[in-house]
């Protein structure tokens, strides 16, 4: 009877021994909800509507009338400059200007005048040869003497010398040469005054628009140099954010898409714009290949300063309300996707069709249902297999 029993235990640790062990697996279930695709990567503000003041000439800072922060309305004077100096120079460029335009109108008197010398020179001239014909006919006929005639020939010949003498002067007193000098010398003096009037009216320098006065690096008394950055002016209400986005993303982008932007300095705070444009080439960026896209962002809390590095997360595709796994439960072999049911206490492989894809979670289009238990991982990294026994564990 103890040998039966003994056999029996035998048998029994046998079969215990060479059953397989069930794998431990976590599962999850298909659930339903939203899912996008997202391109994420980091950018920097700028003002959509900028303006920028510069010192006109090396001069101080008479007045600063803001600072920096400030809302400002359109037309209200900001900042004066000393302009005594650019109103010295105004007056001066004013004064050669009219020197200028006065040598030009001399000429021209001039050359009226000799025009009217010229003119009566040449009728002078006519009668003295029609007198001269007519003495010449009356010597002929003998009602002439030698004498007169040749006292006309001397007429003539002295109206001749007048013509030639008051040609040859309205040749060289206007000539193109002459021309050029008094209209290059208008030129110039004109844009010197020019250049000393800019100067003048951006010595006073007024907003150009309602905004907020966001940069003002200079301090009243505070000596300037010709092309020095006075103060930056924009209007804050919307910005642009230019994002730079790696190159493998490029393709993924379009005009229009839902875009949304976090500051490190405002944690839990995010604003919302669209994509304005697309990147139209692909250049470097530190040690990145990127394309630029800028976004339209809504700042209303003026809360986004230009200038600043935040985060952008471009929204690329979204569904809502469809079904939606863990990506860990995905499987891939030959470009096609699956996963491994929990049918009792057995795995099934089971293909699916999937479509929208992020880090955490992939879209199910055909082949597994809602609620349905999927098998996610297994104890000691063992493999999942077709068939295999397992045993649910939290």
């Amino acid at each position: 009877m103890w040998l039966v029993s003994v056999l029996v235990l035998v048998l029994l640790l046998s079969y215990s021994y060479l059953r397989p062990t069930p794998l431990k697996v976590r599962a999850i279930t298909a659930q339903r909800g939203p899912i996008r695709s997202v391109v994420s990567t980091n950018g920097k503000v700028e003002p959509v509507q900028n303006f920028e003041a510069h010192a006109p000439i090396a001069t101080t800072v008479k007045r600063l009338l803001v600072k920096e922060g400030d809302h400002v309305r359109n037309g209200q004077l900001l900042l004066q400059l000393d302009d005594d100096d650019i109103r010295s120079q105004a007056a001066r460029a004013q004064a050669q200007l009219k020197a200028a335009q006065a040598n030009q109108s001399a000429p021209q008197a001039e050359v009226q005048t000799i025009n009217d010398q010229l003119a009566k020179a040449r009728i002078a001239r006519d009668t003295a040869q029609r007198n001269l014909d007519s003495l010449r006919r009356l010597q002929q006929q003998g009602e002439a003497s030698s004498a007169e005639v040749r006292k006309a020939e001397e007429t003539l010949a002295s109206a001749q010398a007048d013509v030639t003498l008051y040609e040859q002067k309205q040749k060289d007193r206007y000539s193109q040469p002459e021309q050029a000098r008094i209209e290059a010398q208008i030129s110039e003096a004109q844009a010197a005054y020019n250049a000393a009037e800019n100067a003048l009216t951006k010595s006073s320098v007024r907003a150009p628009f309602d905004g907020i006065v966001y940069s003002l690096p200079v301090k009243q008394g505070a000596f300037v140099q010709a092309g020095d950055l006075l103060l930056q002016e924009a209007d804050l209400t919307h910005v642009l954010v230019r994002a730079f986005v790696d190159e493998p993303d490029v393709g993924r982008l379009q005009m229009n898409q839902k875009v949304e932007i976090t500051w490190d300095a405002v944690p839990g705070r995010t604003w919302s714009g669209t994509v304005n444009s697309v990147p139209s080439t692909v250049k470097p960026h530190g040690s990145r290949n990127v394309g630029e896209a800028t976004c339209l962002i809504d700042n209303q809390d003026l809360r986004l300063l230009p200038n600043i590095n935040v985060g952008v997360t471009i929204i690329a595709a979204e569904h809502s309300n469809v079904l939606t796994l863990q990506r860990d439960a995905l499987h891939i072999d030959e470009n096609t996707p699956y996963v491994f049911l929990i049918v009792g206490d057995h795995l099934k492989r089971q293909p699916i069709q999937v479509s929208l894809q992020n880090l955490t979670r992939v879209e199910i289009v055909s082949g597994l249902s809602e609620g349905e238990a999927v098998a996610i991982s297994a104890e000691e990294t063992k493999p999942l297999v077709d068939g295999a026994a397992v045993r649910v564990v939290p």
